[in-house]
């Protein structure tokens, strides 16, 4: 709920700096009423939809796989149902690298998501289905470093679930830019992977940060 009131907060300062007229509207809601979910859509002339709802924090969605599943995998089939019944013209769905050879629950879901979507996009030909997968995005509140920062802040200790884990990363107006355009460059059935580079060693990561905070590093 914060998120979406922060959202809308920044949309308003920036239309305010801009000067523009551009009608930004805030709903909140749980993608997995479908009641809510179609008032909406209805309710909106919409040509393009992203989407983003989703768990996503691994330790959380291992812990509570029911409801991963809910809202991971059925409220992704909701959003499918009605982007069919309202004829909606393009329709990108955020996933994550873990959907490749998925290792946990959170990875196994959005995969799962991602078969969804290719299924409907074998059977809607009026809509242009994409999926963006990703991987860490700095700043996010999924994201492991604001996790370690806090940690440090507080003294420690820095978690770390394996010392060979590795992640990709990327910034947030890079994965903004990533979604955006891929609904003006997908085809039929896209799928869009972002060139990230190498991936960062987590431990290595870690160890670095709590350097640079001027700290000592402790191992148990």
């Amino acid at each position: 709920k914060f998120s979406l009131y922060k959202i809308n907060y920044e949309l308003a300062q920036i239309k305010l700096k801009q000067k523009k007229s551009i009608k930004v509207e805030c709903f909140l809601g749980s993608v997995n009423d479908m009641n809510r979910m179609e008032f909406i859509i209805k309710q909106n002339s919409i040509d393009t939809l992203y989407h983003a709802a989703a768990y996503k924090h691994v330790t959380l969605v291992e812990n509570n796989p029911g409801e991963a599943i809910k809202v991971n995998v059925f409220g992704t089939k909701i959003i499918c149902n009605l982007v069919n019944k309202y004829k909606i013209k393009s329709f990108v769905l955020v996933s994550t690298d873990k959907a490749v050879n998925p290792s946990n629950v959170m990875g196994a879901t959005k995969k799962l998501a991602e078969l969804i979507v290719q299924a409907a996009s074998r059977k809607l030909t009026q809509t242009k289905f994409s999926i963006v997968r990703f991987g860490n995005v700095i700043g996010s509140s999924g994201s492991v470093i604001p996790k370690f920062s806090e940690q440090i802040k507080n003294g420690g200790p820095v978690t770390v679930t394996h010392k060979k884990a590795t992640r990709y990363f990327m910034t947030i107006p890079e994965a903004s830019q990533l979604i955006i355009q891929a609904s003006s460059l997908s085809e039929e059935n896209s799928l869009f992977i972002l060139e990230m580079g190498n991936p960062i060693n987590i431990f290595k990561l870690a160890e670095r940060m709590i350097r640079l905070s001027g700290c000592n590093i402790k191992n148990f």
